[in-house]
C-alpha cells in the first residue's frame, strides 16, 4: 500500500508540473483501471469522465474487472479518490486548473448492490470536500461528480436525504423521467437499442432514432453514453455529431487526438 501511495504521489507531481491539459469533457476512459497508470493517464489528457469497477471484499472497495483479479492494495481510494483530492487541492478546487467545474467518476458496481453502496457511501463521506452533494432535487456541484453504474442500489440512493453519488440510468429512465439530480446520465448497450451494426451508412430510421434518444435525454437534463460501440474515429464522429455526451475508449491517446482535431 505504501509503495502504491508513493507511486501515485510521484505521478501527481508529474501531472502538476506538466503543461496543463486541454479539458476534454466528452472523453470517457472506459475501464480506466486497466491503463498502465490508472487515473493519471486519463488526467494528463484532460478526460472528463473516468470509469472504475469495484467489488466489496472483506469490507474494502477493490478495483478490478473480474473478482479473481482483485488485489488488496488496489482500492478505490488509493487509485482514484486520493489522487483526485490531491489534484483538486493543487488546481484551485478543480481537477483541471482550466477545466470544467466537475468531472465524472463513474463507479461500476460489480458486487451486491446494497452492501456495496453502503460501503461506498461511507467511503465517499471522507471525500465530501471534493464531491458533488445531492439533497433531494438540489445539487451542490463540486470538483468530482460520482455516478453509480452496474449493480445500482437505486432505492437506497433515492431514500437518502444527503448523498455523494447519483445513478447511471437506462432506457426505462427516459420513459419514467426521474429527477435529473438522481439520474443525470443514461447509458445503454448500443446493440440493445439499435439494429445497425456499424457496416455501411447508418440507415435513416436508425439515425433518427439516435437523434430522438439524445434529444429526449437532453430535454430531461441528462447526459447520454453508449457502450459496445466501435473504438475508432468514425464511430466517435457519428456519436458526437448526434450529440452523445460521453464517448468511451480504451485508447486514450487516440481519442485525445480525435478531439484535438489531429485525427
Amino acid at each position: 500500500m505504501l509503495r502504491l501511495t508513493l507511486l501515485c504521489c510521484l505521478a501527481l507531481v508529474s501531472v502538476t508540473r506538466a503543461a496543463e491539459p486541454v479539458a476534454l469533457p466528452h472523453a470517457h476512459s472506459h475501464n480506466d483501471y486497466e491503463q498502465k497508470r490508472p487515473f493519471f493517464d486519463a488526467a494528463e489528457r484532460g478526460f472528463g469522465s473516468i470509469e472504475a469497477d469495484i467489488y466489496l471484499v472483506d469490507g474494502k472497495l477493490l478495483v478490478a474487472h473480474n473478482r479473481q483479479d482483485v488485489k488488496p492494495e488496489r482500492t478505490l481510494a488509493a487509485l482514484y479518490l486520493d489522487p483526485l483530492r490531491a489534484a483538486v487541492q493543487s488546481h484551485g478546487g478543480r481537477v483541471y486548473r482550466n477545466g470544467p467545474a466537475s468531472i465524472i467518476l463513474l463507479v461500476d458496481v460489480k458486487s451486491e448492490a446494497g452492501p456495496t453502496y453502503a460501503a461506498l457511501h461511507a467511503e465517499l463521506t471522507r471525500y465530501a470536500d471534493l464531491l458533488t452533494v445531492f439533497r433531494g432535487t438540489a445539487r451542490d456541484v463540486r470538483a468530482v461528480t460520482v455516478i453509480i453504474s452496474g449493480n445500482r442500489a437505486t432505492p437506497d440512493v433515492t431514500a437518502q436525504a444527503e448523498r455523494y453519488a447519483a445513478v447511471d440510468g437506462r432506457r426505462e429512465d427516459l420513459k419514467n423521467n426521474p429527477p435529473a439530480t438522481l439520474v443525470p446520465l443514461v447509458s445503454e448497450n448500443w446493440n440493445s437499442v439499435f439494429s445497425w451494426r456499424w457496416k455501411g451508412d447508418m440507415p435513416p430510421d436508425q439515425k433518427e432514432k439516435l437523434v430522438q434518444w439524445v434529444s429526449q435525454a437532453h430535454a430531461q437534463g441528462r447526459q447520454v453514453r453508449f457502450w459496445n460501440t466501435p473504438d475508432r474515429a468514425d464511430a466517435w464522429q457519428l456519436l458526437r455529431a448526434a450529440g452523445v455526451d460521453l464517448i468511451g475508449t480504451d485508447h486514450l491517446a487516440e481519442l485525445q487526438a480525435f478531439f484535438s482535431g489531429s485525427k
